[in-house]
């Protein structure tokens, strides 16, 4: 590795983390924790040092999940992997191909109330995987559990049996972690050596599992049944009201129902869950338009919220492209006793979302036209 200084290439000093007095578990593994990003990918980090199995006092280095909702195991070794590490990972992907989902939120749960303020698991979970809920959401389905390998050198044993696995449909990767020193300066390359980058795609998809699962199919099933038998009454109501944004809209399996605003990509949203309903001003533009409009409409709280008669939710979400502005009510949504007060709410609350931003939203409507037809450098 090389460093450009005064535009010429100063090689790096390659170095062993024993050396360093760098250590295993408050070191290489504590950067993943802080950083798993720098495997490539979002991982969603949600137990370290776990050892909840049964029959055996083993515990894996790191366990964490993907935005595919596999499980991924983790195993950390300094300067050198060792003979036995794909054993030993191999064990602890198997210990946790059993973990069902109330597990997994419960491991993620004694994680975040040690190291994270007691965060909620099933909250981070949701924003993680991008989902409304965790009820229609398979986590560590069948056999497609990963397995992640990280250390300073290879083994040609460990390298010859990761490369075997993968070609049997076994997800496994295999990181190399050099430090390298710069006069006081520590720098540290981590790079994907199996599969290479390059070839990844091509060989997870020859030992591509011909399997999926299906566990879930008869709850979502029902849910979607109940969303449908819901959204009919709720739509029979809103035309009882004279609501008419919705007139043109079929009861959907779907836990929301999205009506035009009269700004393209902006709709008005009603959020029939488990726990709750809830309307939103949904903004769904270019990222740009979506956080000018949601910050112009933020300069106008107070006037909105006396309009809308509550305070409201305001969530620009930076992560992410879109942005939501939303007040909710807790309910027991699956017990059809509560559709009447939920339905009863939800038209309600509707109206006066559009009442609080039909004229602001026309406003910077208008404004953003504006701005589009304007001759560049104007």
């Amino acid at each position: 590795m090389f460093k450009v200084k005064e535009n010429r290439l100063v090689q790096l000093e390659e170095r062993r983390f024993n050396d360093l007095k760098l250590q295993e578990r408050p070191h290489l593994q504590e950067w993943l924790v802080q950083t798993p990003e720098a495997l490539g990918e979002d991982l969603l980090i949600i137990q370290k040092e776990f050892d909840g199995f049964a029959d055996t006092r083993e515990r894996l280095d790191l366990l964490a999940i993907d935005k595919e909702r596999r499980l991924v195991v983790i195993e950390n070794k300094l300067d050198d992997s060792g003979r036995d590490v794909v054993w030993q990972a191999l064990k602890y992907v198997a210990y946790c191909s059993s973990l069902k989902k109330t597990e997994i939120i419960q491991i993620y749960q004694k994680y975040l109330d040690r190291w994270r303020d007691g965060e909620s698991a099933v909250r981070n979970l949701c924003d993680f995987l991008e989902v409304e809920d965790l009820d229609d959401t398979v986590l560590n389905a069948g056999n497609e559990q990963r397995l992640i390998l990280v250390a300073a050198n290879f083994r040609k044993e460990v390298t010859a049996a990761v490369l075997w696995l993968i070609g049997h449909g076994v997800q496994a990767q295999c990181f190399r972690v050099v430090p390298f020193s710069f006069g006081e300066e520590l720098l540290i390359d981590l790079q994907q050596i199996i599969p290479t980058p390059e070839a990844a795609d091509y060989m997870i998809g020859m030992a591509a599992k011909e399997s999926e699962e299906k566990s879930a199919q008869g709850t979502q099933k029902r849910r979607h049944e109940i969303r449908r038998a819901f959204w009919t009454r709720a739509l029979e109501e809103l035309e009882r009201r004279g609501v008419t944004r919705y007139e043109n809209i079929s009861p959907s399996k779907d836990n929301w129902l999205a009506g035009a605003t009269g700004v393209s990509g902006c709709s008005y949203n009603l959020i029939f869950s488990k726990n709750e309903a809830r309307v939103e001003l949904y903004l769904q533009r270019s990222q740009t338009d979506n956080k000018w409009i949601f910050d112009q409409l933020e300069q106008k709280r107070q006037e909105i919220e006396e309009q809308f008669g509550a305070e409201l939710q305001w969530q620009r979400m930076d992560e992410k492209k879109a942005c939501r502005i939303c007040y909710s009510h807790p309910y027991d949504g699956f017990n059809v006793e509560n559709w009447p007060a939920m339905i009863n709410w939800l038209c309600e609350h509707i109206v006066n979302l559009e009442r609080a931003f039909s004229e602001p939203l026309a406003r910077l409507s208008r404004q953003l036209r504006s701005q589009n037809e304007m001759p560049p450098g104007v």
